[in-house]
């Protein structure tokens, strides 16, 4: 599986932006699609993940009611919507994908087997 974003940009606050993760190679074997982000000094942290199947999608509650996650119709496409956004936004986005059996909470990283590139978010004040 290979995962590649695009997307990312520069935004005033207040903007929106939306990321695409295209998934390529065996995607039939994807359960679950996840976005990450980077800050510069901080940790890589959680930010949305769907289930690919008719599953619950998870947010974390620094981006809720701000972004959605949401996926194409043959579901090689996932995208993250960011509105209002935040100068606190600005990161690297992963976009990554789990495959069965998943080994972990889907809002940690744990259970990730496929990681993109990433691409870069900046929100200006």
């Amino acid at each position: 599986v290979q995962l590649v974003e695009s997307g990312g940009g520069l935004v005033q606050a207040g903007g929106s932006l939306r990321l695409s993760c295209a998934a390529s190679g065996s995607t039939f074997r994807i359960y679950v699609m996840g976005w990450f982000r980077q800050a510069p000094g901080k940790e890589r942290e959680f930010v949305a993940t769907m289930t690919l199947y008719s599953g619950p999608t998870y947010y974390a509650e620094s981006v809720k009611g701000r972004f959605t996650v949401s996926r194409d119709n043959d579901g090689d496409t996932v995208f993250l919507q960011m509105n209002s956004l935040k100068p606190e936004d600005t990161a690297v986005y992963y976009c990554a994908a789990a495959v069965p059996p998943l080994k972990a909470p889907i809002q940690s990283e744990t259970p990730y087997d496929y990681w993109g590139q990433g691409t870069q978010v900046t929100v200006s004040s």
